[in-house]
């Protein structure tokens, strides 16, 4: 009997303790989930907080008003957008991050004409841009010294790109053991022909134009003679346009010049100096000083800073009803269907942006800026279409050009009642091709998969990347590409009033640049956005009018929650520096889908 008393309590005790650890494991899951739940709510919160500090931070940096005796500073070493997206708040007078050129040349222009603002100080090192953006700031700056007030440019390091900006000042100073690069425009092109043959991945190419050269790095291991020629033409044509403006501001001649990149003569800050590239070799303090001395400050005294950024937050756009004259922005690749428009041009999106522009009765004239290297054919079919209903209601339509109106950006470009282009502007690239790449080999042999299939007609798997083209099949792609080249060669020649096979014999997919194109009758004149809406409103007969802008940008809240895509690329491309092309340019293969009408290259000018 004592026994079996003994054993229940023991067994009352072992149930004991048994609950005690369930009550422990649970109450700690349980305080586990609720401390989840309560530090979600206070990062929710704070984060909200974070937010509301930041727009009222923004709204703060927004009303601040510029004070007298003001230096606008540009720096420019950040990558120069066409459009950038406003950020509320301010990192100070020495960093300028997302300005975009539309911001950059309205923030000039606008300091021309601000008695607070006394003049400029650039700090232009490497300015990461192509040439017609850097023309259009530097003519920008020429403009703003008109009015009487003074430029000035220092840098520890100037390259190629930053001392051709710096040209537009009244001294440029160079860091007295920095550097100066001058050497001239080079093109160099990736092929990975060699890659995808290690890979086992076989593509077929297919294009109409011996210079749709877009192609070339998957099928060959160098340069065609003919993409060799019409590179060749393209630097040297870019390349006089830098010279022209370097040789008139440094009143040295071309030949000069080309004899210091020849020999690489300033390989010093001494050298530089001596053959006058640089008026004087100073630290950043004695620029200051300089700039102070301008001011009439004394030493113990200084500026009043603004940054570009700062500045740009101060303008004021025109609003209201009335006439206008819309300048709508089109920027990026070309693609089918919809997307945001800061990350390309979507066809379905173009379209139901642009029709708003021109369905407003008090819109009449549109200037279409084009910064585009191409991209779908069809997508740019639809936009050219709707771009022929605005003029058929009656909107004259102009298109400026900036860095690229290339291929599917000059197919989008080419009915408007007038071009402008900046003289350095890459376009033309008339011409379209397609690429079917086949995985079969690669999946056998480096990855160990084999495909077997089952149709229902002989082709039903046509245009698929896991086996290789019969000929019939590559007879109808090919025969669909001549087709549409047919078509992209009739919309120019109806466009540019020029005769079809004149159009044929300069496109065949070769690119000019603006300063040729004109020549070519590709465009009508070569200038800046300014003279595109003053020739938008000339020809739809304005006196007084308002410029508006379309897209209607989102503000930086609503993009911080959409930047995937662009912001882990942008992230792999800098992590990856120039590797970045060999991934991209296979990534292009497997990715494209249709018909391409698109620039043969990317270039990277620096």
């Amino acid at each position: 009997m004592s026994e079996n008393i003994q054993t229940q309590s023991q067994s009352s005790q072992q149930e004991s303790r048994s609950r005690k650890f369930w009550r422990v494991v649970l109450g700690s899951m349980v305080g586990f989930v609720l401390a989840n739940i309560i530090v979600g709510i206070l990062g929710i919160l704070m984060f909200l907080g974070m937010i509301a500090s930041l727009e009222k931070l923004g709204s703060s940096t927004t009303t601040t008003t510029v004070k007298d005796n003001s230096v606008l500073v540009l720096n420019l070493d950040s990558p120069i957008e066409e459009r950038a997206v406003e950020i509320p708040f301010s990192f100070g007078p020495y960093m300028d991050q997302n300005v975009g050129l539309d911001k950059i040349l309205a923030s000039i222009k606008a300091a021309a004409g601000d008695s607070k603002i006394k003049g400029i100080y650039l700090k232009s090192s490497t300015v990461s841009a192509s040439p017609a953006s850097l023309k259009a700031i530097r003519d920008a700056l020429m403009e703003f010294k008109k009015s009487g007030k003074f430029v000035y440019a220092y840098s520890d390091i100037y390259t190629q790109n930053g001392y051709y900006m710096a040209t537009a000042a009244d001294k440029i100073l160079l860091n007295p053991v920095g550097d100066l690069s001058l050497k001239g425009y080079a093109f160099q092109v990736m092929f990975y022909k060699n890659l995808l043959d290690k890979l086992d991945v076989d593509v077929q190419i297919f294009r109409h134009g011996q210079f749709k050269s877009a192609v070339e790095p998957y099928f060959l291991d160098k340069m065609s003679e003919s993409n060799r020629e019409q590179l060749s033409v393209l630097a040297n044509s870019l390349w006089s346009v830098f010279l022209e403006d370097v040789s008139k501001a440094r009143k040295l001649s071309a030949d000069q010049l080309n004899s210091i990149a020849d020999s690489l003569l300033c390989s010093s800050p001494k050298e530089a100096l001596a053959l006058k590239l640089v008026d004087q070799l100073a630290y950043a303090d004695q620029a200051e000083k300089l700039i102070k001395s301008k001011l009439n400050l004394g030493d113990d005294e200084n500026p009043n800073y603004v940054s570009l950024s700062a500045y740009a937050k101060t303008l004021t756009t025109e609003s209201g009803s009335g006439t206008k004259v819309a300048v709508f922005y089109a920027f990026g690749d070309i693609s089918d269907g919809k997307g945001d428009s800061e990350n390309g041009i979507y066809s379905e999106t173009f379209i139901k942006e642009f029709r708003k522009a021109w369905k407003d009765k008090d819109v009449k004239a549109i200037v279409l800026r084009v910064n585009s290297p191409g991209g779908s054919a069809l997508a740019s079919e639809n936009i050219w279409h709707e771009i022929e209903r605005a003029k058929a209601a009656g909107k004259k339509i102009v298109v400026s050009m900036g860095d690229y109106a290339a291929s599917g950006g000059y197919y989008i470009s080419c009915n408007a009642d007038y071009i402008i282009a900046e003289p350095n502007t890459i376009t033309g690239s008339i011409g379209v091709f397609g690429m079917v790449p086949s995985v079969q080999n690669f999946l056998k042999n480096k990855v160990g998969v084999t495909i077997d299939r089952v149709n229902t007609n002989q082709h039903s798997d046509y245009g698929g990347i896991m086996r290789p083209m019969d000929e019939l099949e590559s007879e109808r792609l090919q025969a669909s590409i001549e087709d549409i080249y047919s078509t992209f060669t009739k919309r120019v020649a109806d466009g540019r009033h020029l005769d079809v096979a004149y159009v044929d014999s300069i496109g065949q997919g070769r690119v000019w640049a603006g300063i040729d194109a004109l020549k070519l009758g590709l465009v009508d004149k070569l200038g800046n956005i300014d003279d595109a809406v003053a020739k938008a409103a000339e020809l739809a007969n304005l006196d007084k009018y308002v410029v508006c802008e379309y897209p209607v940008q989102k503000d930086w809240f609503t993009l911080l929650f959409n930047m995937k895509d662009d912001a882990v690329d942008a992230a792999v491309r800098q992590r990856m520096g120039q590797f970045y092309y060999i991934f991209d340019g296979v990534q292009q293969v497997l990715g494209q889908e249709g018909v391409q009408a698109r620039m043969p290259m990317t270039l990277v000018i620096e």
